[in-house]
Parts: C-alpha cells; sequence; structure tokens
C-alpha cells in the first residue's frame, strides 16, 4: 500500500496548493509507514517536477498525451484512478481547488473509495480508525468523518496545511494510461487567463468590498490598496448583481469560496451567506461604519469607521512603509 497526491499544474507550473497538497500527503505516507507518490497529467518542466521531491514525494507518474493538455474532468479522473490502482495505493490526496472539488467525487466513485473533501488537518489514527475533520456546511461548521473503505480519497483545501519540506530522492517516470473515448466526449480547446491580476481562489491576500462603496465608481481605492498588498479584488453578492463588479469576483456560498492568508472586507455587512465563503481566511479584517455588523463577531480585527476616511489613511500608511 502507498499514499498518492495529484499534482495540479497550470500552463506548465506548480502552484502553492500543490506544495501543501503534497507536503499533506507526505505526512500521511509516514503515519502509515510508507511511500509516496505524485501522478501529473500535462506538460510540465522537469525542474517543476523535482520540486515535489522537496515535500516528500519520491516519485512521479507523468502523463503527457496530447488530449490531456487541458484539464478533462472525467478524464483526469480516470488517469488517477488508474495511477492509484498502479501503485497500489490505499489514501488519494488532491488539492481541494476549482477542479479538485470535481475530481475527487470521481476518483473516489472510480475507487469505490470513502471521500473526505474539504479537509483541514491530519487523519486521526487512533484505535485502528481513519477520521478526517472537514468544513461542512459551505465552511460554518466543523465535521469529522470517518473513512471506514479500504481506499480513501481526501481532499484538502488550500492554507490548512502549509508547506513542510522533506526532502527525499525522487525518480520521474512516464505513464500511459489507457484513455477511453468516452472520457473525451467533450473536451476544452482553449484558455484564457487573466494575466494580469492575481487569481482570487489562488490568492493569498484579498481585498474585498460590498454596497458600502455606494457605487462602481469608488472602486479605485480598493484596487490601489489591493495593487500595494499584491492582493487580489472580491466582492459581495449584491455588489456583483448590480454589475458594480464582475461576477467572477463575488465570493460567497454561490460565488467563489477562499481561504487566503489575509482577508479585508471593506463595507460588508457579513450575511451568513458571505461568511460561509470566507470563513476559511486565517485572518480578517473588517472596515465598516456599522458597529453592529455581523461580520464584527468573525473578524480578528476590526475597524468602526467610514471607508471612505478609513481606506485612504490606510494607502497613505502602506505607501509611507513601502517608501
Amino acid at each position: 500500500m502507498s499514499v498518492l497526491v495529484y499534482v495540479e499544474q497550470v500552463e506548465g507550473k506548480f502552484k502553492k496548493s500543490v506544495f501543501e497538497a503534497v507536503s499533506y500527503a507526505k505526512a500521511i505516507a509516514d503515519q502509515l509507514s510508507t511511500t509516496l507518490s505524485a501522478i501529473s497529467i500535462g506538460s510540465v518542466e522537469e525542474a517543476e517536477l523535482n520540486a515535489l521531491g522537496k515535500y516528500g514525494a519520491s516519485a512521479v507518474l507523468s502523463v503527457t498525451a496530447a488530449e490531456l493538455k487541458n484539464f478533462v474532468n472525467q478524464a483526469y479522473a480516470s488517469v488517477i484512478a488508474e495511477a492509484a490502482e498502479k501503485e497500489n495505493a490505499s489514501v488519494v490526496v488532491l488539492s481541494n481547488s476549482f477542479s479538485g472539488k470535481g475530481l475527487a467525487p470521481r476518483v473516489a466513485v472510480k475507487l469505490k473509495a470513502g471521500l473526505a473533501d474539504g479537509a483541514i488537518e491530519l487523519p486521526d489514527l487512533q484505535g485502528g480508525t481513519f477520521r478526517v475533520k472537514k468544513t461542512a456546511f459551505s465552511g460554518k461548521a466543523f465535521a469529522v468523518t470517518e473513512l471506514t473503505s479500504a481506499i480513501k480519497v481526501i481532499a484538502l483545501n488550500p492554507n490548512a496545511f502549509g508547506l513542510k519540506e522533506n526532502p527525499v530522492e525522487l525518480s520521474i517516470s512516464s505513464f500511459s494510461p489507457a484513455l477511453k473515448a468516452t472520457d473525451l466526449t467533450a473536451i476544452v480547446k482553449e484558455i484564457v487567463r487573466a494575466t494580469d491580476k492575481v487569481s482570487l481562489p489562488d490568492a493569498e491576500v484579498v481585498v474585498s468590498a460590498g454596497r458600502g462603496l455606494k457605487g462602481p465608481e469608488n472602486w479605485g481605492m480598493i484596487e490601489e490598496l489591493a495593487g500595494l498588498l499584491g492582493a487580489a479584488t472580491a466582492c459581495s453578492k449584491p455588489v456583483s448583481d448590480a454589475d458594480w463588479r464582475p461576477h467572477a469576483e463575488h465570493v460567497g456560498q454561490t460565488g467563489i469560496t477562499i481561504s487566503p492568508n489575509l482577508y479585508i472586507a471593506i463595507g460588508i455587512s457579513g450575511a451568513i451567506q458571505h461568511l460561509a465563503g470566507v470563513s476559511s481566511s486565517k485572518v480578517i479584517v473588517v472596515i465598516n461604519k456599522d458597529p453592529e455588523a455581523p461580520f464584527f463577531k468573525v473578524a480578528d480585527y476590526g475597524i468602526v469607521g467610514d471607508a471612505f476616511e478609513v481606506v485612504p489613511q490606510l494607502i497613505e500608511a502602506l505607501k509611507a512603509h513601502k517608501a
């Protein structure tokens, strides 16, 4: 038995969440006194693959089939499941990213495995059990799931475990899975990315604003603050519904779920639907002129004040600090 981790690549590169997943999978492999292998799908530079050894992967199965150049959910799930069978893996780990959320349940079904998605801690193996703490109810609560199946699939929340270096000798080998035509009935031909902005799901710092900004014409100070912090910008649902900001920036229960190291909420009351998408943030800072705003109850730091007075002062302080 071994542990297998899927390492998601974007344009041939690995993001931080991948190395977190490898670190987490290595810790599980150590718990089980076994080895860790990784499965990479798509064209990835050898230097990137070698970096996986820094975090504990001792072997990488590299799949470079032309049909799999771009992400295809069904086909990728089949490849990961086949790799798990080849490696005799008892545990399969993925990052609970946008694509990981679609892959994990498919992989679990193919392997007849138990699934714990949204994991935030290492499994508890006491007493011969396999319990995983995870988020529940859109991040509003925690649950402990006991997996009793022979094979387990775990999807780790980004920023939940952190990077832990554990260098081992790494071997890289080509893997040619048995691709099925039925897995490729729908394919992605082209992906267009906004390269001039920080990706919201992967951002470590997010500056978000709501109806307290009064209109789209006032978003300049939000973008300036985000630029100074190297942050992504986000918004509440009413803002995107009003077309003040793109729907791709909407975070919340019906939008994007994020887990940055720092989330700054400006002029957002903090309705439960919004909190569901941001509650996994490591540090939450709230700026709101209403001292009774629900957001203050979950904030790590709060400023009661008018955003049009507080944010410009914050911008000037950051500029002075950078200078």
